[in-house]
């Protein structure tokens, strides 16, 4: 979907009213992707003050291998890490919460990180990238 159409990214969006978080992620993955997941638990919030949003990143175990293309998506792929597109990922908060993921899977640890995802404007259009924790 704009404004990244035709890149990957993980399925993700908007809570409804009344919503948690976690079933809002169930939900935005399966309108999306048309996959079974049951959340494993929080893995990472990012601060975007620019855009004036908050992520969060949750692990998540498929249930099965049926799944497909929502409505709003035009593929849906699984991808080995040495496979991933790195340089067609949409946004920059999915790339650094992979990059995270794939540190902490090597030692099978996987606590909850912080990230502060900055947009300079001056002197040139740059992204500040901080790892709290």
């Amino acid at each position: 979907i704009e404004p990244r159409y035709g890149y990957w990214t993980l399925p993700a969006g908007f809570m409804e009213n009344g919503e948690t978080t976690y079933q809002g992620a169930i939900r935005e993955t399966w309108e999306e992707a048309r996959a079974d997941i049951e959340i494993d638990g929080l893995y990472l919030s990012a601060n975007l003050p620019h855009i004036n949003q908050i992520y969060l990143l949750f692990r998540a175990k498929l249930l099965n291998t049926d799944f497909a293309p929502g409505p709003e998506s035009l593929e849906v792929e699984l991808f080995e890490e040495s496979e991933i597109p790195w340089d067609e990922i949409a946004f920059p908060v999915i790339s650094e919460g992979l990059k995270l993921y794939f540190e902490n899977r090597k030692q099978n640890h996987y606590p909850v990180r912080m990230i502060d995802i900055i947009r300079h404007e001056e002197p040139e259009s740059r992204l500040e990238i901080n790892v709290i924790k």
